[in-house]
């Protein structure tokens, strides 16, 4: 995992981002990398981007904010998804569990955010699935509703599909953005979340011209 290594990163270096002068510095294996081979997207006529994270990650919960910002002016013809990362840690498929059932319950709004800040602003244990049902249930979901579809065959197809997509992507922490299919951009390689933001928006709307 890049996590720790990303941290210390990001403590060593600040690097100034402006997204008009900051293309000239993006370059193929120093700040992004090609996806080999690449990725199958499903979206005709749209960029797809797939954002990795996990709850658990510091990280990606400290990025959550840059990432907004970006999809409030991001233009219609680039695709946005999340994709909770699932290596090979049991927290992290628990974790891809609930941000499914969320997404099937319609509840993300009351999930993903507060999710988050449970867990790394009140210290929150939520790693099991009866934390997770109560966790749920305090943000309006019926514990009966939560294990019907925690443990439904649409969630299980959803974690498989992640667990395969996070394999495929070749990405080894998190957060990290992969556009088109093609490219893959890790934290470490940005070092700023800022420039991770900057170079994902960059081959994105590269891609987006190319589909024109």
């Amino acid at each position: 995992m890049n996590i720790r290594i990303f941290g210390l990163l990001m403590a060593l270096v600040v690097l100034p981002f402006t997204s008009a002068s900051a293309e000239d510095d993006y370059a193929a294996g120093i700040d992004y990398e090609r996806v080999s081979p690449p990725m199958t997207t499903k979206e005709p006529g749209k960029v797809e981007v797939y954002e990795f994270f996990w709850y658990g990650c510091p990280h990606c919960y400290k990025f959550e904010p840059h990432l907004q910002r970006w999809l409030e002016r991001k233009p219609d013809s680039i695709e946005f998804t999340r994709i909770p990362a699932i290596f090979n840690n049991p927290n992290w498929e628990i974790h891809a569990r609930a941000y499914y059932t969320a997404e099937l319950l319609g509840a993300l709004d009351r999930i993903h955010g507060p999710l988050f800040d449970a867990i790394h602003n009140q210290r929150q244990r939520l790693n099991s699935r009866d934390a997770l049902r109560d966790f749920f249930a305090e943000r309006g979901v019926e514990p009966d509703t939560f294990d019907k579809t925690f443990n439904s065959f649409a969630v299980e197809s959803k974690v498989r599909r992640a667990r395969d997509l996070t394999k495929r992507s070749g990405i080894d922490g998190v957060p990290a953005m992969v556009v088109d299919g093609e490219y893959r951009v890790s934290a470490s390689q940005a070092a700023s979340y800022d420039r991770l933001v900057g170079i994902t928006d960059y081959l994105a709307r590269q891609g987006a011209e190319g589909e024109e």
